[in-house]
């Protein structure tokens, strides 16, 4: 897989604010697999501060929350030997959200997210997130991700 999971994604479903190729206001959000992680990096701009020079908390979270349901989508199609080609990527939503700031995180850097498979099941992938800024740690969060049923919006 050359692109990012979110190129994979149905169209139907390529709408989301942290991912969405068709959310021309979102954040573009891609997320890669390296080796077992999986990867996306984000820059902040000036509009996401919380105070002088550090990143709001609530869009660590959003990022943390898409990065953990692309992760479940390529750990997903990883462990079910699904090929991934055009529109035919699994498509995941949050079940459940856990954050923990650990360390302020400067706004004008680049974050990297790390994600790792920590569960998984035929409807359901748990994910550990970690958010780095010049390889400090700075946030941890956990994605419960629920796979979309076939008929989802029918």
């Amino acid at each position: 897989m050359i692109k990012a999971i979110q190129e994979y994604y149905d169209e139907e479903f390529a709408h989301c604010y942290g991912c969405g190729r068709k959310n021309t206001e979102g954040h573009h959000l891609k997320t890669y697999m390296e080796d077992d992680i999986s990867i996306s990096k984000f820059t902040p701009k000036d509009y996401h501060i919380a105070m002088e020079g550090f990143v709001y908390g609530g869009l660590l979270a959003s990022l943390i929350d898409c990065h953990g349901t692309g992760s479940a989508s390529l750990f997903y199609a990883r462990e079910n030997s699904i090929a991934v080609k055009n529109y035919n990527a699994p498509r995941f939503v949050t079940g459940g959200l856990t954050v923990k700031f650990l360390k302020p995180t400067p706004l004008y850097k680049e974050l990297i997210l790390k994600g790792e498979l920590k569960e998984i099941t035929s409807k359901k992938v748990i994910t550990k997130i970690e958010v780095f800024v010049d390889d400090i740690f700075c946030v941890s969060g956990e994605v419960i991700a629920i796979l979309l049923p076939d008929n989802f919006g029918k």
